[in-house]
């Protein structure tokens, strides 16, 4: 029986094909950013979104490279660029909050505590009864992961 010379050179080269494409992957066939578990923590937006980020939120791209964050929420890619007010962090839902007794305990008729008082990141509405800190209406809404919903917008990635 005679072999054919071609069966070991077929074999040869997919062999070579399967070696090229291990060591220079195509850079188009990269994973997506969302969705990763490694990324459902805000991060420093990367350096492949900062345009999309910065198209959804209509600012600057520098100001994206400096002050934005991004997550994944499932599959939605999740950005967040910090403000003047606005906390990229989780949500505080403490109905205990050190901050708000001391303002009380100085102020015990104050109808209100000022956000410098509670954080920024409260989801409460504060007042003081007594010297005692209590907390009232919800005046933010917390996403599934605990961040403060209206802070963070859905980045479209295609």
């Amino acid at each position: 029986m005679r072999r054919s010379a071609t069966a070991p050179a077929f074999v040869l080269a997919a062999v070579i094909i399967a070696a090229v494409g291990i060591a220079f992957p195509n850079p188009a066939a990269a994973d997506p950013y969302c969705p990763n578990p490694a990324h459902a923590t805000p991060a420093k937006v990367p350096p492949d979104l900062v345009s999309a980020v910065a198209k959804t939120f209509g600012i600057d791209s520098t100001v994206v490279a400096n002050g934005a964050f991004v997550r994944c929420a499932g599959a939605r890619l999740m950005a967040c660029a910090v403000g003047a007010n606005l906390v990229c962090d989780k949500a505080d839902q403490r109905r205990e909050l050190p901050g708000a007794t001391e303002w009380c305990r100085d102020n015990p008729r104050s109808d209100t505590i000022p956000m410098f008082a509670t954080g920024h990141s409260t989801i409460y509405e504060w007042s003081c009864k007594r010297r005692r800190a209590v907390p009232g209406k919800l005046i933010v809404a917390v996403d599934p992961q605990g961040y403060i919903t209206e802070n963070w917008k859905e980045v479209p990635t295609e």
